[in-house]
């Protein structure tokens, strides 16, 4: 019994220990050169709260015109990145998704049927986006797209997380 005794001690220290390191653990602070905007909507997430559609507009309009400022769109690009523009903004008769009450009520072949034409119009819309942004690559310079390359690479980094901090860690600057 000693010897159960023992190991029962040990264990809970070892326990102990290890929620005293996670307890420990500093929050994560925005990513340098994060606009207030984005620092919102990491925040918004990091609490758990509700999508607002209208936020997200606010916040896509705010990216869209930094980026804008930053190419120094000229007068004979403004169609090409107009219809870019127009391409990022969520449809206005997106389908509601099901919720998941509903979704269970379904069956196998039905949730499966669902899911497929959602899929369908989510690919329509990229397909959509790439035809507007390849459209808009051709009409910019060379030092334009670079700096097109270095502001639109997030999202493709933490396994579908979104970053914002660009492709090789915080911008400088």
């Amino acid at each position: 019994m000693s010897q159960l005794r023992k190991h029962m001690m040990v264990a809970g220290l070892l326990a102990g220990f290890g929620f005293a390191a996670i307890a420990q653990t500093p929050p994560v602070a925005p990513a340098a050169g994060a606009t207030p905007a984005m620092q919102g909507m990491q925040g918004m997430h990091a609490r758990g709260e509700r999508h607002d559609p209208a936020k997200f507009r606010e916040h896509m309009a705010r990216r869209q015109a930094d980026l804008k400022a930053r190419l120094k769109i000229s007068p004979a690009q403004e169609g090409a990145w107009s219809t870019f523009t127009a391409s990022m903004q969520p449809p206005a008769n997106r389908p509601q998704r099901p919720s998941r009450e509903e979704f269970a009520r379904l069956t196998t072949p039905e949730r499966i049927d669902r899911m497929q034409v959602m899929k369908t119009e989510r690919d329509a819309r990229m397909t959509q986006r790439a035809g507007a942004t390849r459209t808009l690559y051709a009409t910019l310079s060379p030092e334009q797209q670079k700096v097109f390359d270095a502001n639109t690479m997030r999202g493709h980094g933490h396994g579908g997380h979104r970053r914002h901090d660009g492709p090789s860690g915080p911008r400088k600057g």
